[in-house]
């Protein structure tokens, strides 16, 4: 059985032959090295500066509040820590409650979120993928609704959501929180409908897929981060409204958790800051949760869907 040999060492036992030179590793030039350096310096302190305010309601939510308030900063809590803020925000009676402003909030969140990505990814369906009388006018006139600021149409939510006795209602309040998110999503979940090419689609129902087939096997799994970073705007924008839920939600029992908030500022007392740096983190809590539960899905759905193995 004859032995096999690499293609370098027959050449180098070829008379007169020479061995081929070892590849060089590319240099990277100093003022490119030094360009790297500085890009890196610089988004080192963008990033504190973009979360210092972020550990500073974390820190200041451990400390008392004559600690919060005094003239001079403390950066750390040390011995000072304390988790009494945490308790007078949950439980504290000189204030509405937490835990049914979280489910309000939880509740109105939710809906909004389903309702909103159900008729979005519909919208943007039918944007996309059919031709219809009225289209490029729907289209701008989602354009058009963004450039209206919410405030200037409070009086008008105000006096729907009464004529319809929704007031102080989670239907009342998902109501006009699904008209807010609605337009942007539909706009964003467009342009990634438009990247996925049809002939996708055709090439699945050539090998014997149904028209719905095709499109749930191979087009709906590529649709995946547009639908969660949509999802993650919907969540956001609902989940951090202060206004109309300010304006629809007046009684302490139907608040949401933003309006809860205020409620650590009185008129008879001194503000609270540190019970209210502790109630900011506890707000801030859902989103990051939910951020963490979707992450994956958002990257793995980029790998998949087009791939005929």
């Amino acid at each position: 059985m004859a032995a096999t040999t690499s293609p370098a060492l027959a050449t180098a036992a070829r008379p007169g032959a020479t061995a081929p030179a070892p590849r060089r590793r590319p240099r990277v030039r100093p003022a490119r090295r030094a360009a790297n350096l500085g890009y890196g310096a610089i988004a080192v302190v963008l990033f504190l500066l973009w979360s210092f305010p972020v550990y500073w309601m974390v820190q200041s939510s451990f400390l008392p509040s004559n600690l919060v308030r005094a003239a001079e900063p403390t950066f750390f809590p040390g011995g000072d820590f304390t988790l009494r803020n945490y308790e007078s925000a949950m439980f504290g009676q000189e204030r509405a409650p937490f835990l049914p402003a979280l489910e309000q909030s939880l509740k109105v969140t939710f809906l909004t979120l389903v309702i909103a990505m159900v008729l979005a990814f519909l919208a943007s369906i039918a944007l996309s993928r059919y031709r219809f009388r009225g289209r490029r006018a729907f289209i701008v006139s989602l354009l058009v609704v963004q450039m209206i600021p919410g405030e200037a149409m409070l009086l008008t939510y105000f006096r729907i959501v009464d004529g319809w006795q929704l007031l102080n209602t989670v239907a009342g309040l998902t109501i006009l929180y699904v008209m807010s998110v609605l337009p942007f999503s539909i706009w964003m979940l467009r342009g990634f409908v438009s990247s996925v090419p049809a002939d996708l689609e055709e090439a699945a129902m050539v090998d014997g897929c149904s028209r719905n087939g095709a499109f749930w096997r191979i087009t709906f799994p590529l649709l995946a981060p547009g639908l969660v970073s949509t999802s993650i705007f919907a969540f956001i924008q609902a989940w951090n409204e202060f206004v109309l839920a300010l304006v629809i939600m007046s009684r302490p029992e139907s608040m949401t958790l933003t309006v809860w908030l205020r409620t650590f500022q009185q008129a008879t007392k001194a503000t609270d800051y540190g019970g209210l740096m502790a109630g900011s983190v506890l707000v801030s809590i859902p989103v990051i949760v939910f951020f963490l539960v979707v992450r994956g899905r958002m990257t793995g759905g980029l790998v998949s869907g087009a791939v005929k193995g």
